[in-house]
């Protein structure tokens, strides 16, 4: 999965939005975008109605995600819904003002806690304010299951010590006790290691191992202290938001054809039953269909939220072919072997024969959960190793999303900034969104799925510093191939000055400017923060003696310049090899090693720097959006045409899917 860089999409502040109708809102750290769906109209009817139903799928599983997060966002967020909905006293207040942003935050973050750093937010407004602006609301409106938990939901709000971190990843420390997410209750992180490696010493040597634990909650039995899965199913955990999702599926198998129409099916069959085998089964006929043009993700998928790497969030994609930008990813798609032949990595962890690579660019339709209102610009699936290798995978880079980002950051005043020479910035200017794409292509296409495991090593062996180590090692097959002459060779790029924009862009965000996305005083704990990090800070440090890469200070401002673009492309190169040595072997000590020395300390001074500089600039580091509205026209009962509308407004948006979108109980 690729997600924006820092610098991808800020934009200068301005309370009317001016002249950026597709900024609708901002807030805190954040802007929300509007991004258009160009070519929705020209579907066929059959394509216009089948992303209808995938798109209300999509939205149905919202609540399961809150509640993944943390085990109290769905009574907080309820909570301050409805107060939202039905306080009549003043809204002109400061502390009014502070739980509307709060809401905001809450809406964006799908939860308590920010969506990058993890950390829970601080309310700008007081335990006794939200307590009085409660006791206004009549007791119809509020009701007698919020009522019950206004305890919680204050100390889920207020204490500090309350669910402090969404996910915790310092070395040393229980991970599971220390992390507020929701995948595991009362259990330690030595036991939940010990139950999954039991679960996989029974299937050892089985060539298609499951995902274990993929989508269940890990609970302690009160009584007996036993462990025991709670699966995520119909008639299991999560039922009633599933059984939403399971609806709108059926109706989408409707009007799908073959083999798509077999493909939802067993998806719908997943969900009913919870049979990981049946999830494999669905992302094999998935990843085969490579001819449907109207495609979608639904389901548990992406582990980034586990500590360990192990259980899934669950997100929702809805999209369809960009048939006139698919002509770079074709390319690349088509001579996948080669690249995978001339990799710098080991010839005993290539994979010998490369299997069903697909790539596309699409134009996204609806986002859910995980994916929404922050959203990947790449994905690549599936994630099971052992299918990648005989089945292949399926990579998207997502351009209308990349084309709203890029129009929601022209002319911020960013590169002027943090970019300290002229060659430099006129080569971003002209190459960096190809270069960007590009990187997303060959990171999502060919660097998830490139390269194999030894026989007998586990896919969860790197277990907490897995996700970071996956990403670092997509991203260096993207950065090293960015300067291949067999891009210029195949016709996808005009010179090395692309991969000169390419590598200028990263290793400034890697270095310095995702820093304004952190805290004063807090490590990086997201995996592709760390990831970014790591690799910049050790091609720093061993390109230092010759000034590969180099610190200057201009008018007492530090930059980041690369001076030796070759022999950076060659130090990506040799940090590759290594990384997926690391993964091929299992080697723990080593990933371990890697990411803690390079990925998660900040220097404090360069971090205050920076977070002014954005500061000064009015930049919002974090982006995401709001979703077109989809509509069916009917005629004597039957679907002549759907109609698509873009709303600009963020909060109406999140009220209307917490009133018709909320399935789960508030306490599950």
């Amino acid at each position: 999965m690729t997600l924006p860089l820092c610098a991808q999409a800020p934009c200068a502040s301005d309370e009317k939005h001016g002249d950026r109708p597709w900024i609708v809102d901002r807030f805190d750290d954040i802007k929300v975008i509007r991004y258009e769906v160009p070519g929705f109209e020209s579907l066929p009817l059959e394509q216009k109605e089948l992303v209808y139903y995938l798109a209300e799928a999509a939205k149905s599983g919202r609540d399961i995600l809150f509640d993944q997060n943390c085990a109290m966002n769905l009574p907080v967020r309820r909570t301050l819904e409805t107060v939202y909905k039905y306080y009549e006293g003043d809204r002109r207040c400061a502390e009014w003002k502070a739980l509307e942003k709060y809401l905001k935050k809450v809406w964006f973050a799908n939860g308590i806690h920010h969506h990058y750093s993890n950390d829970k937010f601080t309310p700008g407004f007081s335990e006794q304010y939200l307590r009085q602006v409660i006791a206004t609301l009549p007791s119809d409106r509020f009701g007698q299951e919020l009522n019950a938990l206004r305890d919680k939901v204050c100390v889920a709000i207020f204490d500090p010590e309350a669910f402090p971190t969404r996910l915790n990843q310092k070395d040393g420390e229980d991970l599971l006790w220390t992390s507020s997410s929701n995948y595991y209750r009362n259990v330690r992180q030595a036991e939940a290691e010990k139950f999954y490696a039991d679960m996989a010493r029974r299937d050892a040597g089985n060539p298609e191992p499951v995902s274990y634990g993929l989508n269940s909650q890990l609970v302690r039995d009160e009584v007996t202290g036993e462990l025991y899965e709670r699966t995520w199913k119909v008639g299991g955990m999560y039922s009633k938001a599933i059984e939403r999702i399971v609806y709108w599926l059926e109706k989408a198998c409707e009007v799908a054809v073959e083999p798509q129409k077999s493909t939802i099916a067993t998806l719908i069959d997943y969900y009913r039953t919870g049979d990981l085998k049946k999830f494999d089964e669905y992302n094999i006929r998935w990843v085969k269909d490579t001819q449907s043009n109207v495609d979608f993700n639904n389901g548990f998928i992406e582990d980034y939220g586990d500590p360990l790497g192990r259980k899934a969030s669950w997100e929702a994609n809805v999209n369809f072919v960009d048939t006139a930008a698919c002509h770079r990813t074709t390319i690349i798609s088509e001579n996948a072997q080669w690249f995978e032949d001339h990799s710098p990595v080991d010839a005993r962890f290539k994979k010998k024969t490369v299997k069903g690579v697909s790539a596309k660019v699409i134009t996204v339709a609806m986002l859910g959960g995980d994916c929404y209102p922050a959203t990947p610009i790449g994905i690549n699936l599936p994630n099971a190793d052992w299918i990648r290798k005989e089945y292949g995978s399926k990579s998207v880079t997502i351009d209308n999303i990349t084309a709203a980002y890029d129009m929601a950051a022209h002319g911020n005043g960013f590169n002027e900034e943090f970019v300290l020479r002229e060659d430099d910035r006129e080569r971003m200017a002209k190459y960096a969104k190809l270069a960007d794409d590009l990187h997303t292509d060959l990171h999502e296409c060919l660097g998830h799925g490139s390269g194999q495991l030894l026989p007998g090593v586990s896919a969860g062996a790197l277990r907490s510093y897995g996700s970071t180590l996956e990403e670092a090692r997509a991203d260096l097959f993207g950065l090293y191939y960015l300067g291949d002459e067999k891009l210029v060779e195949l016709g996808i790029t005009p010179s090395f000055d692309v991969a000169k924009a390419g590598y200028a862009k990263y290793i400034m965000n890697g270095m310095m400017t995702q820093l304004a996305r952190i805290e004063l005083g807090k490590d990086v704990e997201e995996a592709h923060m760390r990831n970014r990090k790591l690799i910049s800070e050790w091609c720093y440090e061993q390109g230092r003696a010759d000034k590969i890469i180099e610190w200057q200070v201009k008018e007492g401002k530090r930059y980041v310049v690369v001076n030796d673009f070759e022999r950076l492309r060659a130090l990506f190169g040799r940090l590759l090899c290594e990384i997926q040595r690391i993964k091929s072997e299992g080697d723990y000590e080593a990933g371990r090693e890697l990411v803690e020395k390079y990925a998660v300390k900040i220097d404090p001074d360069l971090h205050k720097e920076v977070r002014d500089r954005y500061q000064a600039l009015g930049i919002e580091p974090y982006g995401g959006f709001v979703n077109p509205e989809y509509e069916l026209v009917e005629k004597d009962g039957r679907v002549v045409d759907v109609k698509i509308s873009y709303p600009a407004d963020y909060v109406a948006q999140m009220m209307d899917y917490g009133e018709n979108y909320s399935f789960l109980d508030l306490e599950n």
